[in-house]
């Protein structure tokens, strides 16, 4: 007797997952991005560069960085930054909101995605003071 061979579903959702190297990474067990199917997610990105914080006390380009490396890891998954549907602002003073989220506009303004800020007691490192996470959709192109 033979066992039977399943077919693959071509409708299953191809799942790719990729890392940065960031030093939180493999110790904490995730991706700087997921992409799944149409939809490609990037974890909280902050202003750190090669395991270091950058741009210390300036709640503005720390977000400016954050969104660069999220654009960076969206783009790795073929998602560019007018595919951004969603973004997420986490900040550890509700004083650096209009900084922040004019830093967003700097980016996103044209493209409009749905926002949320939050004000969190304080992050992984104090020197960060905003962590951002993206939301992409990729439809066939």
């Amino acid at each position: 007797m033979s066992a039977a061979v399943a077919e693959p579903d071509p409708s299953a959702t191809t799942v790719t997952r990729l890392g940065s190297g960031g030093p939180w990474e493999a110790v904490y067990g995730y991706s700087r991005v997921v992409r799944a199917g149409d939809r490609a997610v990037t974890a909280g990105c902050t202003s750190t560069v090669d395991g270091q914080v950058v741009h210390v006390g300036d709640a503005a380009a720390q977000t400016a960085q954050a969104i660069r490396i999220g654009l960076a890891a969206l783009a790795e998954v073929g998602a560019e930054p007018t595919d951004v549907v969603r973004t997420r602002l986490y900040v550890t003073d509700r004083l650096y909101a209009d900084e922040v989220g004019r830093a967003h506009n700097a980016v996103f303004g044209a493209v409009r995605p749905a926002a949320t800020m939050v004000v969190v007691a304080g992050l992984v490192d104090p020197e960060l003071l905003v962590e951002v996470e993206l939301e992409a959709y990729l439809p066939a192109r």
